[in-house]
């Protein structure tokens, strides 16, 4: 990733949205764009997959912890996350080939409380190959019957988890690790709980208090409430091997780690850190950021993220510019817009949900209340394609449909001196205050 000032011409600056981009023009002279270093892919994506197979972070190979009758069950990311699971899955299916039956494998996608991923996605993820041949199952964090109690775990977590996971004999996850807004860093033991958990285990992890957390943030594990409570799940109730990898902004692999799960994430967040998290020497008064391009800005309720990593930059009271696509809504599914519609201001909201207990929590406030927090502290705009003025309206927020116009006059309003932050890749990289 690189810090750096433009040059003294007007610059062009092309920001990852849905899958197209789009084109801002900036003032160079005030200008300070964050945005990945390009890593190159590894040369052979595939091979350094079987290598992190094969030459663990710690323990033994994959192969070498199963055994012939077993059942395994292996978790991935939902159709939300850029996960490359058509190189990912297979390099473990053929690490199983020949110890395990197929008929005695399937592929759980850790969706925690997102909805299922259709035929045709899991295909688009997949390839027709893995799904014809190897079961996968949606998990769905509501439907008790296919949920097994597991104990509580953590700061008093109840923890059920899809019955298939817990009743397998080896259980594998396989993620991606980059910063995340409130869990610290994806990837890992997320891919047990929330992602197998149920509803109920969801609610109490992301509870007001967890979330309101100052620990609760990017890059921070230990001492974060909520990754602390996620690791002790997944420690708790087992994982047989752990894979996961870092990505560059192609979405392509430049590094795999494999094995024991808690060492191996330690490992890749430690070079997801370097790779993804950049220092900045003062706050900006405008930023402007996306999420990421598609899949990751396909509604309003991911879209927090990109907010997120702008309002760890952002000066008091200072102006944040989201470009963001939101082809799939909000969504219409989740209670993500309900709970912005409950109350009449940003500031209402957080005090509302704030004042909730564990057992209080709704689905997707956690998001509510980041979002809500960032809004009391910050003017946000939205830039989309799929959502009106006035549904943005109902989540306490502004669109423009000219985000370089918006720029100059939010810059043009601070004053003399003003200065504009650009995250084009969104939450690819994260911008701190040294």
């Amino acid at each position: 990733m690189t810090a750096r000032r433009e040059g003294q011409e007007r610059s062009r600056i092309r920001l990852a949205y849905g899958e197209s981009g789009m084109d801002i023009d900036v003032d160079p002279a005030v200008t300070t764009v964050v945005e990945p270093v390009h890593h190159d892919a590894a040369p052979d994506q595939a091979a350094a997959l079987t290598a992190a197979l094969r030459h663990p972070v710690a323990g033994p190979a994959l192969r070498e912890r199963v055994r012939p009758g077993q059942t395994v069950a292996i978790s991935m990311c939902d159709g939300t996350r850029p996960q490359p699971r058509h190189l990912m899955i297979p390099a473990v299916l053929a690490e199983l080939e020949g110890v395990v039956r197929l008929d005695d494998v399937v592929i759980l996608v850790a969706t925690g409380t997102h909805r299922g991923n259709t035929d045709a996605e899991l295909r688009r993820m997949l390839g027709d190959d893995v799904v014809d041949r190897v079961r996968v199952v949606n998990h769905d964090a509501r439907d008790r019957s296919r949920l097994a109690w597991m104990g509580t775990h953590g700061d008093g977590v109840p923890v059920w988890l899809a019955r298939e996971w817990a009743e397998a004999d080896v259980r594998i996850t396989t993620g991606f690790v980059e910063p995340h807004f409130f869990a610290g860093f994806s990837g890992g033991p997320k891919l047990v709980a929330p992602g197998l958990a149920a509803l109920e285990t969801v609610l109490v992890l992301h509870d007001a208090a967890r979330i309101g957390s100052p620990r609760a943030t990017w890059g921070i594990t230990r001492g974060n409430p909520v990754h602390d409570d996620v690791r002790a799940i997944a420690e708790a109730t087992g994982v047989t091997f752990a894979l996961d990898v870092i990505l560059n902004r192609d979405k392509d692999i430049v590094a795999a780690f494999g094995g024991d799960l808690l060492p191996m994430h330690a490992a890749a967040t430690a070079a997801a850190r370097r790779m993804a998290m950049r220092p900045v020497p003062a706050p900006f008064d405008v930023v402007v950021t996306t999420n990421s391009g598609f899949p990751l800005d396909q509604n309003l309720y991911q879209s927090v993220k990109g907010m997120s990593a702008a309002f760890q930059v952002v000066r008091p009271g200072g102006t944040i510019v989201c470009a963001a696509e939101c082809r799939d809504g909000f969504p219409d599914h989740g209670s993500y817009r309900q709970v912005l519609a409950s109350a009449a201001s940003p500031q209402e909201l957080l005090a509302a949900i704030g004042a909730r207990s564990a057992a209080q929590t709704v689905p997707d406030q956690w998001q509510v209340q980041i979002q809500a927090r960032i809004q009391s502290g910050s003017d946000v705009v939205m830039a989309t394609s799929y959502l009106t003025d006035e549904e943005l309206a109902g989540a306490h927020l502004r669109q423009t449909r000219d985000v370089s116009e918006t720029v100059a006059q939010a810059l043009a309003a601070a004053g003399p001196g003003a200065r504009l932050c650009v995250l084009p890749e969104g939450p690819q990289t994260i911008p701190y205050l040294a």
